[in-house]
């Protein structure tokens, strides 16, 4: 009884997804970015909590210079991953780059709370502008 309990639908599942993960391995290393975003939306209607696939389509967003969607899929690695240096520091760069100093402060904050060191929040706090309402 193959199908016993879903069994059997479950491996299609990851098959499927396996087979989705390895091509949008592909399509980044051939930096093929619309496809990523394909079948990284392909991989997500399927399993909606891939961080992998989460943070790969939010930094292609940021490459894109689409901060506000970047941040989206940064937002849900973080539900997720809570303290994720790489994850913090863009979604920290997408509010800087939106105007969004404070917002982009809170992102410094948690990373130097796991990541004291870390230069790349150093270079970025160097150029937040101090004093700013936004």
């Amino acid at each position: 009884m193959v199908g016993l309990f879903g069994k059997g639908i479950k491996n299609e599942k990851t098959k499927y997804l396996r087979s989705k993960k390895s091509e949008l391995k592909k399509l980044v290393k051939d930096k093929k970015y619309d496809k990523v975003l394909k079948v990284g939306s392909e991989i997500l209607e399927k399993n909606p909590h891939d961080l992998d696939v989460l943070f790969v389509l939010g930094g292609l967003h940021y490459m894109k210079g689409k901060f506000s969607k970047a941040i989206s899929f940064f937002d849900k690695v973080l539900e997720i991953s809570e303290f994720d240096p790489e994850t913090l520091l863009l979604k920290a760069n997408s509010h800087y780059k939106l105007g969004q100093y404070k917002k982009s402060l809170i992102s410094c904050e948690k990373i130097k709370e796991i990541d004291p060191k870390n230069k790349g929040v150093s270079e970025l706090l160097a150029i937040i502008p101090k004093n700013s309402d936004n």
